[in-house]
């Protein structure tokens, strides 16, 4: 067994065939990248049990109230990584997970009512520069596939009364919830009380806004269902 292949296998790619036309370079430049996030994961789960200790941590990651914060077996933040854990139910990151760069997970919007938090299934992925506003909560379920610049906001305001300013009326909270196995294009945008079944496809740059049922792909602004996972009858 190759150096590189004790690397893909701590990194949780069992089984993994590379490319033949990548070269020897890249792969040195993946080992010395992969191996400095393994000696930031150590650092990064220090002194907190209920962050795996195989974990791995890219550049410039960032951490608050770590406290709330679990992750699971070789799941890896990328570079820029911010998670504020605060929140009454915490941050739960699955096994096998990617957090792609500069993605934030926020879980309390102010001071006056925590968040409730988010949780993340096992080897579900996301793109870099994702969004979770996840004051109303975020549920997310086993392997997800998400792409980029992808957000999610658990949070409405009320706007009702006329006598009053936007901002001093309040907000409401019906949480976001994303079954197993889903496809997520980028650029999707999620509000709360969106919910997704298992296996939905959703377009990119799509806006949710309610619920949708297993195995259907739903597209457009605001999201619609435009056909059935294995039926060619487009419903537009």
């Amino acid at each position: 067994m190759s150096a590189l292949d004790v690397l893909l296998r701590i990194a949780g790619k069992d089984n993994f065939q590379l490319d033949p036309d990548i070269d020897t370079g890249y792969i040195l430049r993946q080992c010395w990248k992969y191996g400095w996030m393994m000696v930031r994961g150590k650092a990064f789960s220090f002194g907190y049990e209920k962050i795996a200790k195989n974990v791995f941590v890219g550049k410039n990651v960032k951490a608050i109230e770590k406290k709330h914060l679990t992750i699971g077996q070789k799941t890896k933040l990328q570079d820029g990584v911010y998670i504020d854990a605060l929140s009454r139910e915490g941050v739960s990151i699955g096994d096998s997970v990617v957090i792609g760069r500069n993605t934030r997970i926020e879980c309390t919007g102010g001071l006056q009512s925590i968040g409730k938090g988010v949780r993340i299934g096992n080897r579900t992925t996301f793109g870099n520069d994702c969004m979770f506003g996840a004051a109303g909560g975020i549920e997310i379920g086993d392997d997800v596939v998400a792409g980029q610049f992808i957000r999610f906001h658990s949070e409405n305001h009320n706007y009702n009364d006329l006598t009053k300013l936007i901002r001093e009326q309040g907000v409401l909270h019906k949480g976001i919830k994303i079954g197993n196995n889903c496809w997520i294009g980028a650029g999707a945008v999620f509000l709360d009380g969106a919910e997704l079944g298992d296996g939905c496809v959703v377009g990119a740059n799509s806006v949710i806004t309610k619920k949708f049922p297993d195995n259907v792909v739903i597209a457009g602004i605001p999201a619609k269902i435009v056909k059935e996972r294995g039926s060619m009858n487009d419903t537009r």
